[in-house]
């Protein structure tokens, strides 16, 4: 078995990677420090990759060399499905913004696991779905809702991702000059409407949320 379930359904699933690595002899863990690239936008893809642990930037450039932050993915998540495209180039570059521990797949092998595993074939089509979902959430958000809405979602969901301790005070591992790219505002707004922390890092001091759930404060 490739997956987990804590209570019998395939919502709780999640992936093992290392019974995967060990069952389809198949799969690197590499460490990465902060600000470290996993790979740039234009490399090659041929692997897939899954974050055990950390926070990874994604970031694409136009050709007038401007960037901007799609999304800041977290432990579970997956990245570099682009390797079953066709084109097999990253659209995008990966970048980690904490110290971060990465399984890398190459493409055969994800290949043969999604054709012998139904189970994790299951599993990958509903993840790669609800990315695709969330995906349509924050461009129906960036074109419509204020920068206070946009803000405050994109913390919300960044809250979600660090509250293992559950205190008052939620450290989130992001800047504020990556937060306004998310947010598509400036840099000074981020600040007018977030609360700074340390070097420029944002933390949310909010009262305890009710289980699984957590509320960021904006000022």
């Amino acid at each position: 078995m490739t997956l987990e379930a804590s209570s019998g359904t395939s919502k709780n699933e999640r992936f093992d990677h290392q019974a995967f690595i060990a069952k389809y002899a198949g799969g690197t863990i590499s460490k990465y420090n902060d600000g470290d690239v996993v790979f740039r936008q234009g490399d090659r893809a041929e692997a897939l990759f899954f974050i055990i642990g950390g926070n990874v930037k994604v970031a694409v450039v136009s050709e007038h060399g401007k960037e901007a932050v799609l999304a800041l993915l977290k432990a579970g998540d997956f990245f570099g499905e682009e390797c079953f495209d066709a084109q097999q180039h990253r659209n995008a570059t990966l970048t980690a913004t904490s110290a971060c521990e990465i399984a890398r797949f190459d493409r055969d092998t994800i290949a043969r696991a999604l054709s012998e595993d139904p189970a994790f074939a299951r599993f990958f089509l509903s993840y790669v779905l609800s990315q695709n979902e969330k995906l349509r959430e924050d461009l129906v958000d960036q074109l419509f809702n204020p920068s206070e809405k946009r803000l405050a979602r994109i913390l919300l969901a960044l809250a979600n991702s660090q509250q293992g301790d559950r205190s008052n005070e939620i450290a989130i591992p992001i800047t504020q000059e990556t937060l306004a790219h998310m947010v598509g505002t400036t840099r000074s707004r981020i600040n007018q409407l977030s609360y700074p922390a340390g070097r420029d890092r944002i933390t949310a001091n909010c009262r305890l949320p009710p289980p699984r759930q957590a509320w960021p404060c904006i000022p």
